[in-house]
Parts: structure tokens; C-alpha cells; sequence
């Protein structure tokens, strides 16, 4: 409330100056006020009447919030001296910030969530991308394991592909067999793994608390990571390509072997049996 001179601090910040909610803090203003004896910084005592934890930080760690006509009185202004809007979409913040530069007159400083934190937005861009690589080339390594288990089946088949072919199959009915098994095994492979992804996505926020404790670690150490949680918000943008691409290969990955199951010889094969 106004004129109660009291301040709601960072939940790191309360932790690291020892002070919780009823404690008596001195804040010092940046201006100071000039005295016989020079300029001297003004004090003032403030009440803690609460703490907060956004999950971020640098806002727990250096943010103090209070009543704006107490900080009016404090820093000697007349009035708020920024505005903070909030969108129910924050991918238009960009666009929003530059209508209002357009539209807005004055000595303003109009900056968005985007080029606030922008060096940060851009290391996750770019952890994003190489995660993408990273599970491409694993999906790819997947397939080659796909291609060697269907050259083994083949190998170890080639006696009954013989028969069938004795029986009339023609070449392209037992390439098409092995196509269908190895999508298949790709199929369900790929659908299995999305399956546990999203499980385990959906419940990160009880999956890696639990593993902390279990390990005695800490997987996003505050001061490196700037948040406290792992964040998990499935994206079906980011989901999508790494399903096609998974299926793509495994469909791929059993052309080989089943060309070469079409092109075994009965005689051959069957010559030793």
C-alpha cells in the first residue's frame, strides 16, 4: 500500500541478504541530496512484506519491487518512468514494438523481450538447431542398424526365399515383403520413441527434481542457466520433422536389402540344403 514504504524482494535476493518477510532493509537511492558537508546518498528504511520466485534468476536475484507512489517519494520523480505492456501473444512483441516507435513521439525507449535478452535468445536458437542435427544423425545411425538387421534376415532367409520363388513368387512380391517388414520396424520404432518423448516431456518438472535428489546434482545451476526449472513445451513444428525424417529413413533404409532378397538365386540358394 501506498505510504507503507515496503518492498516485496527476489526470492535469491531475500536468501542471499538473510531477511524474509517482516525484516527491515536500507535502501539507498542513486541521486544523492547535497549538504553542508557535501553530497551525501539518501537512506531509506523499508519493511519486507513478501518475497517472490519467477524461475528466472536474474529477476530473483536483483529484482525489488514496491508501490509506485513510494517510489515517486524515494527517487524524487513525478511519475513512473517506463511502461511494461503485456501481449497475449508473445511472438508479436517485435512487431508490436516497432508500430509503437512509429506511432509514439518523444525521447522514448521502446525494446522488446527479443533484444532485452537477445544474446541469450540466440545461444538457445542455436542449442535448438544443433539438438535438431544431433537427433537427425542418431535417427540416421538407427537407420543403418535397420539396414544391417534386414541384410541379416535376408542372409539367413535366403533358403526360404528360395522356396518361395520355386513356388512362383516373382522378385518384386519378395522385395515387397522385406519393404513392408523393415517400415514396419521403422513404423513402430518411430511412433514407440514419440510416444515415450512426449511422456517424458510432458512430466519433465517431476522427472528431473526427482533425479536431482536421487543423484545429489543439479542439472540447471541457477547462476549459469539463469532459470531454476526445466522448462518442457512440446512444439508440433519441432516434433513433426523429426517423425518425417525418422520415417523417410527407415522406408529408405529397407530398399537395399530387399533388392537384394529379390535378386537371390533358387538354385543357389537351395544347392546346399
Amino acid at each position: 500500500m501506498s505510504g507503507g514504504f515496503g518492498v516485496v524482494l527476489g526470492g535469491e535476493l531475500a536468501r542471499s541478504m538473510g531477511v524474509r518477510e517482516g525484516d527491515t532493509v536500507t535502501l539507498i537511492a542513486p541521486s544523492g541530496q547535497v549538504t553542508p558537508a557535501g553530497v551525501v546518498p539518501r537512506l531509506k528504511q523499508m519493511t519486507v512484506v513478501g518475497t517472490f520466485d519467477s524461475g528466472h534468476f536474474e529477476y530473483d536475484s536483483a529484482l525489488v519491487m514496491l508501490h509506485q507512489d513510494d517510489a515517486a517519494k524515494i527517487f524524487r520523480l513525478e511519475g513512473p518512468t517506463g511502461i511494461r505492456i503485456k501481449l497475449k501473444d508473445l511472438h508479436q512483441a517485435r512487431e508490436v514494438a516497432l508500430e509503437l516507435s512509429r506511432s509514439l513521439s518523444g525521447d522514448l525507449l521502446i525494446h522488446d523481450w527479443t533484444r532485452q535478452n537477445k544474446t541469450w535468445f540466440a545461444a538457445v536458437q542455436l542449442e535448438k538447431r544443433m539438438m535438431f542435427i544431433i537427433l537427425t544423425l542418431i535417427v540416421a545411425v538407427a537407420a543403418f542398424n535397420l539396414v544391417s538387421t534386414l541384410v541379416m534376415t535376408v542372409t539367413d532367409k535366403r533358403a526360404d526365399i528360395a522356396i518361395l520363388r520355386t513356388l512362383g513368387a516373382s522378385p518384386k512380391s519378395i522385395m515387397g515383403i522385406f519393404v513392408v517388414q523393415g517400415a514396419m520396424i521403422g513404423v513402430i520404432g518411430t511412433f514407440s520413441g514419440l510416444l515415450l518423448g512426449l511422456g517424458i516431456a510432458l512430466n519433465i518438472d517431476v522427472i528431473v527434481p526427482a533425479l536431482e535428489r536421487l543423484l545429489n546434482a543439479s542439472f540447471l545451476p541457477k547462476d549459469i542457466y539463469l532459470i531454476s526449472r526445466m522448462p518442457s513445451e512440446p512444439q508440433y513444428a519441432d516434433i513433426m520433422p523429426i517423425v518425417v525424417i525418422s520415417l523417410v529413413l527407415a522406408f529408405l533404409a529397407t530398399i537395399y536389402p530387399s533388392w537384394r532378397a529379390s535378386r537371390v538365386n533358387p538354385a543357389e540358394a537351395l544347392r546346399y540344403e
